[in-house]
């Protein structure tokens, strides 16, 4: 099945319901302009009742390499999704088997500069004005097709029950990463959407049983 990365994580009852549903993974975002901005010590609470088998992935967004180092140990993250103008030689400062790399595909240039990044997938996202994620404006597909060609690909912007399963069949990612489209309010997942979602990737998923996996655990 095509791994689901439920990001924006606020609370405990999101993260356990999203578990219970199968999420592979999911998302913590330390990025203090966000509406989903996350305290580390929050944060660290939530990740301490999840269970060992979930991906956990600290978000960050032009942060000092050091803040992110800090925030990865206090809590106990397994990877990093950087989602800002962070660089190829920034990014080089993690080890790429746990960083994630999130990028906007707008034409080819765009595309040719995502291929430099040595990481364990490339997110693709849709940005609006100052908004760098969680826009609910869908990505660019066609590019991000072309791109699953020579990087592992988490698909992204504005994903939700209404055009995941075309997603699934025009893209087909090797994850998913969702966020607004399950939300009731930025930060607070609605329950019911996140169960309807989970149940229209099993339905629609065609991606076989020994893909490649992005979110696992790694040494």
């Amino acid at each position: 099945m095509t791994q689901i990365k439920i990001c924006g994580i606020t609370n405990q009852d999101d993260a356990l319901f999203s578990v219970t549903l199968g999420t592979a993974a999911l998302g913590f975002i330390f990025y203090p302009p966000s509406p989903r901005y996350i305290k580390p010590e929050v944060a660290r609470q939530i990740i301490s009742a999840l269970p060992d088998e979930v991906i956990k992935v600290g978000v960050f967004l032009n942060e000092n390499v050091d803040e992110i180092k800090r925030v990865m140990k206090h809590c106990a993250l397994d990877m990093i999704q950087l989602h800002g103008d962070e660089s190829p030689d920034y990014c080089r400062q993690f080890p790429a088997a746990i960083t994630i790399k999130a990028v906007e595909l707008k034409n080819d240039d765009n595309l040719n500069y995502a291929f430099s990044y040595d990481v364990a997938a490339i997110l693709v996202d849709s940005r609006h004005g100052n908004l760098y994620g969680g826009t609910g404006k869908q990505s660019n597909w066609e590019l991000a097709c072309r791109l699953k060609n020579k990087k592992p690909l988490i698909l992204s912007g504005g994903l939700n029950g209404e055009n995941v399963a075309e997603a699934l069949r025009k893209v087909t990612p090797t994850a998913l990463d969702i966020n607004s489209g399950v939300e009731s309010s930025p930060g607070r997942k609605d329950h019911a959407k996140l169960s309807r979602i989970f149940d229209i990737i099993s339905a629609a998923d065609t991606v076989s049983g020994n893909a490649q996996l992005i979110f696992t655990k790694r040494k």
